[in-house]
């Protein structure tokens, strides 16, 4: 009996406080979606299936539909708390407040 092929790779979620790495083997041909299906992070994580999910691999977005290849790092993506500009312009007041700027 012939053997499908698998697709070896991870899923990692980073919340504060709390940072999930997931092992997942998928049948040859699976997307990043399923992947994340897979693993059981929708579950344990229920916030994320209220969103679209925003993935990348290695650090590089991706769409959801793409293929998993082997050995992927596939990373759910949180949406963002503090707009980054906001942040920098923030803490740039803060230094300059502080005299040291």
């Amino acid at each position: 009996m012939p053997t499908q092929e698998r697709v070896h790779a991870g899923v990692v979620y980073c919340a504060p406080g709390e940072q999930h790495v997931i092992a997942v083997d998928l049948p040859a041909g699976a997307t990043l979606r399923e992947a994340v299906q897979v693993s059981g992070l929708l579950q344990r994580c229920p916030e994320l299936a209220a969103a679209p999910l925003d993935l990348g691999v290695f650090n590089r977005p991706q769409p959801p539909h793409r293929w998993v290849r082997p050995g992927d790092r596939i990373e759910v993506y949180r949406p963002l708390t503090v707009d980054p500009k906001v942040a920098r312009r923030v803490r740039a007041d803060v230094k300059r407040q502080r005299g040291s700027g």
